[in-house]
Protein backbone atom coordinates (compact mmCIF):
# COMPACT_ATOMS: atom_id res chain seq x y z
CA UNK A 1 0.00 0.00 0.00
CA UNK A 2 1.49 3.76 -0.87
CA UNK A 3 1.79 6.06 2.06
CA UNK A 4 1.62 9.99 0.94
CA UNK A 5 2.93 13.04 2.92
CA UNK A 6 0.44 15.80 3.27
CA UNK A 7 1.69 17.83 0.32
CA UNK A 8 1.97 14.20 -1.90
CA UNK A 9 -1.77 13.61 -0.85
CA UNK A 10 -2.72 17.34 -1.26
CA UNK A 11 -1.34 16.94 -4.97
CA UNK A 12 -3.00 13.62 -5.50
CA UNK A 13 -6.69 14.64 -4.69
CA UNK A 14 -6.46 18.28 -5.89
CA UNK A 15 -6.76 19.94 -2.51
CA UNK A 16 -4.40 22.18 -0.36
CA UNK A 17 -2.64 21.54 2.41
CA UNK A 18 -4.71 23.62 4.83
CA UNK A 19 -7.21 21.91 3.48
CA UNK A 20 -6.15 18.74 4.66
CA UNK A 21 -5.10 20.09 8.14
CA UNK A 22 -8.69 21.77 8.42
CA UNK A 23 -10.23 18.38 7.52
CA UNK A 24 -7.89 16.64 10.47
CA UNK A 25 -8.85 19.26 13.12
CA UNK A 26 -12.27 18.80 12.05
CA UNK A 27 -12.55 15.00 12.14
CA UNK A 28 -13.79 14.39 8.35
CA UNK A 29 -9.73 13.06 7.28
CA UNK A 30 -7.77 11.52 10.33
CA UNK A 31 -4.13 10.21 8.94
CA UNK A 32 -1.84 8.02 10.69
CA UNK A 33 0.78 9.44 12.41
CA UNK A 34 4.39 8.65 12.50
CA UNK A 35 6.54 8.64 15.55
CA UNK A 36 7.61 12.49 15.08
CA UNK A 37 3.80 13.31 15.04
CA UNK A 38 3.61 14.11 11.43
CA UNK A 39 0.58 13.40 9.36
CA UNK A 40 1.00 10.25 6.82
CA UNK A 41 -1.75 9.31 4.10
CA UNK A 42 -2.40 6.32 2.63
CA UNK A 43 -4.74 4.74 -0.71
CA UNK A 44 -7.28 3.98 1.75
CA UNK A 45 -7.83 7.42 2.79
CA UNK A 46 -7.64 7.91 -1.55
CA UNK A 47 -10.71 6.25 -1.34
CA UNK A 48 -12.19 7.62 1.35
CA UNK A 49 -12.57 10.70 -0.24
CA UNK A 50 -13.43 9.18 -3.90
CA UNK A 51 -16.51 8.08 -1.81
CA UNK A 52 -17.44 11.04 0.20
CA UNK A 53 -17.23 13.17 -3.34
CA UNK A 54 -18.99 10.82 -4.82
CA UNK A 55 -21.87 10.55 -2.04
CA UNK A 56 -21.65 14.01 -0.26
CA UNK A 57 -20.16 15.94 -2.89
CA UNK A 58 -20.93 19.42 -0.64
CA UNK A 59 -18.68 18.15 2.37
CA UNK A 60 -15.40 18.21 0.83
CA UNK A 61 -15.88 20.93 -1.90
CA UNK A 62 -13.57 24.12 -1.03
CA UNK A 63 -13.72 27.62 -0.83
CA UNK A 64 -11.19 29.98 -3.10
CA UNK A 65 -10.42 33.48 -3.43
CA UNK A 66 -9.63 34.54 -6.95
CA UNK A 67 -7.41 37.74 -7.25
CA UNK A 68 -5.52 39.17 -10.65
CA UNK A 69 -3.61 42.05 -11.73
CA UNK A 70 -2.12 42.87 -15.38
CA UNK A 71 1.50 43.36 -15.28
CA UNK A 72 3.90 42.74 -12.82
CA UNK A 73 3.98 46.92 -12.03
CA UNK A 74 0.86 46.11 -10.43
CA UNK A 75 1.70 43.34 -7.83
CA UNK A 76 1.64 45.67 -4.93
CA UNK A 77 -2.59 45.91 -6.36
CA UNK A 78 -2.85 42.08 -5.26
CA UNK A 79 -1.73 42.95 -1.36
CA UNK A 80 -4.51 45.22 -1.53
CA UNK A 81 -6.81 43.05 -2.53
CA UNK A 82 -5.38 40.01 -0.38
CA UNK A 83 -6.08 42.55 3.15
CA UNK A 84 -9.39 43.61 1.67
CA UNK A 85 -10.70 39.84 0.87
CA UNK A 86 -9.12 38.40 3.98
CA UNK A 87 -11.24 40.88 6.29
CA UNK A 88 -13.97 40.21 4.04
CA UNK A 89 -13.68 36.91 4.44
CA UNK A 90 -13.50 36.56 8.22
CA UNK A 91 -16.67 39.06 8.71
CA UNK A 92 -18.83 35.91 6.97
CA UNK A 93 -17.17 33.32 8.76
CA UNK A 94 -15.28 31.66 5.58
CA UNK A 95 -12.18 29.39 5.96
CA UNK A 96 -10.80 29.69 2.52
CA UNK A 97 -8.98 26.78 0.98
CA UNK A 98 -7.11 28.34 -1.29
CA UNK A 99 -5.54 31.53 -3.21
CA UNK A 100 -4.76 31.80 -6.30
CA UNK A 101 -3.36 34.57 -7.67
CA UNK A 102 -2.58 35.62 -11.57
CA UNK A 103 -0.46 38.01 -13.44
CA UNK A 104 -2.39 38.54 -16.86
CA UNK A 105 -5.26 40.62 -18.69
CA UNK A 106 -8.97 40.57 -18.08
CA UNK A 107 -9.36 39.96 -21.93
CA UNK A 108 -7.34 36.74 -21.81
CA UNK A 109 -9.45 33.70 -21.41
CA UNK A 110 -6.36 31.43 -21.46
CA UNK A 111 -5.22 32.19 -18.60
CA UNK A 112 -3.85 28.97 -16.56
CA UNK A 113 -5.03 29.20 -13.34
CA UNK A 114 -8.09 30.86 -14.76
CA UNK A 115 -8.86 28.01 -16.54
CA UNK A 116 -7.82 25.85 -14.13
CA UNK A 117 -9.96 27.20 -11.35
CA UNK A 118 -13.51 26.95 -14.40
CA UNK A 119 -12.28 23.19 -14.72
CA UNK A 120 -12.67 22.63 -10.67
CA UNK A 121 -16.05 24.95 -10.74
CA UNK A 122 -17.30 22.26 -13.60
CA UNK A 123 -15.62 19.13 -11.62
CA UNK A 124 -17.77 20.42 -9.06
CA UNK A 125 -15.02 20.63 -6.40
CA UNK A 126 -15.62 24.43 -5.48
CA UNK A 127 -18.68 25.61 -3.06
CA UNK A 128 -18.02 29.43 -3.02
CA UNK A 129 -15.68 31.45 -4.96
CA UNK A 130 -14.62 34.26 -3.81
CA UNK A 131 -13.43 37.83 -5.84
CA UNK A 132 -12.87 41.47 -5.01
CA UNK A 133 -14.33 43.25 -8.24
CA UNK A 134 -16.03 41.24 -11.09
CA UNK A 135 -13.53 42.36 -13.44
CA UNK A 136 -10.73 39.96 -11.05
CA UNK A 137 -12.50 37.23 -13.21
CA UNK A 138 -12.73 38.72 -16.80
CA UNK A 139 -13.30 42.42 -17.71
CA UNK A 140 -16.07 41.06 -20.08
CA UNK A 141 -18.44 38.44 -20.03
CA UNK A 142 -18.39 38.21 -16.03
CA UNK A 143 -22.23 37.17 -16.17
CA UNK A 144 -21.45 33.87 -18.21
CA UNK A 145 -18.35 32.98 -15.26
CA UNK A 146 -21.23 33.26 -12.63
CA UNK A 147 -23.95 31.46 -14.76
CA UNK A 148 -21.75 28.74 -14.64
CA UNK A 149 -21.00 28.67 -11.39
CA UNK A 150 -24.63 28.73 -10.51
CA UNK A 151 -24.93 25.68 -12.80
CA UNK A 152 -22.56 24.13 -10.65
CA UNK A 153 -23.97 24.80 -7.50
CA UNK A 154 -20.62 27.38 -6.92
CA UNK A 155 -21.92 30.55 -5.35
CA UNK A 156 -19.70 33.57 -5.94
CA UNK A 157 -19.33 36.15 -3.57
CA UNK A 158 -17.97 39.40 -4.81
CA UNK A 159 -16.42 42.64 -2.42
CA UNK A 160 -16.93 44.59 -5.55
CA UNK A 161 -15.02 47.76 -4.65
CA UNK A 162 -14.04 49.95 -7.02
CA UNK A 163 -10.78 50.73 -5.90
CA UNK A 164 -9.37 46.92 -6.25
CA UNK A 165 -9.95 47.56 -9.72
CA UNK A 166 -7.20 49.50 -11.00
CA UNK A 167 -8.03 52.49 -13.30
CA UNK A 168 -4.80 51.82 -15.93
CA UNK A 169 -5.73 48.19 -16.04
CA UNK A 170 -8.81 49.11 -17.92
CA UNK A 171 -7.68 51.73 -19.94
CA UNK A 172 -4.95 49.03 -21.14
CA UNK A 173 -7.86 46.92 -22.08
CA UNK A 174 -9.88 49.46 -23.70
CA UNK A 175 -6.87 50.35 -25.65
CA UNK A 176 -6.48 46.99 -26.96
CA UNK A 177 -10.08 46.68 -27.59
CA UNK A 178 -9.44 49.71 -29.69
CA UNK A 179 -6.42 48.22 -31.29
CA UNK A 180 -8.05 45.01 -32.26
CA UNK A 181 -10.90 46.40 -34.30
CA UNK A 182 -8.39 48.90 -35.71
CA UNK A 183 -6.38 45.82 -36.83
CA UNK A 184 -9.61 44.00 -38.52
CA UNK A 185 -10.50 47.13 -40.09
CA UNK A 186 -7.20 47.32 -41.87
CA UNK A 187 -7.58 43.59 -43.00
CA UNK A 188 -10.90 44.35 -44.24
CA UNK A 189 -10.10 47.37 -46.09
CA UNK A 190 -7.40 45.27 -47.78
CA UNK A 191 -9.07 42.69 -48.48
CA UNK A 192 -11.89 44.79 -49.79
CA UNK A 193 -9.15 46.03 -52.31
CA UNK A 194 -7.98 43.21 -53.51
CA UNK A 195 -11.72 42.04 -54.37
CA UNK A 196 -12.06 45.16 -56.15
CA UNK A 197 -9.56 44.92 -58.40
CA UNK A 198 -9.91 41.36 -59.03
CA UNK A 199 -13.26 41.93 -60.43
CA UNK A 200 -12.35 44.92 -62.51
CA UNK A 201 -9.83 42.62 -63.70
CA UNK A 202 -12.62 40.00 -64.38
CA UNK A 203 -15.34 42.12 -65.86
CA UNK A 204 -12.81 44.64 -68.19
CA UNK A 205 -13.95 43.58 -71.68
CA UNK A 206 -11.54 40.50 -73.15
CA UNK A 207 -9.23 41.76 -75.74
CA UNK A 208 -8.63 38.81 -78.49
CA UNK A 209 -5.33 39.24 -78.23
CA UNK A 210 -4.58 38.38 -75.22
CA UNK A 211 -4.09 34.60 -74.22
CA UNK A 212 -6.69 33.25 -71.86
CA UNK A 213 -5.58 32.45 -68.35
Amino acid sequence: MSTYTVRQFAERIGVSVKTLQRWDREGRLTPVRTPGNRRLYTDADVQTVLQLRSGNAQRLRKTMVYMRVASQAQKPDLENQRRALESFCAARGLTVDEWVVEIGGGLDFTRPKFLKLVDAIIAGEVETLVIAHSDRLARFGCELITHLCETHQCAVLVLNQETLSPEQEMIHDLLAIVHSFSSRLDGLRTYRTALKDALAHDLRPHDPAEPNA
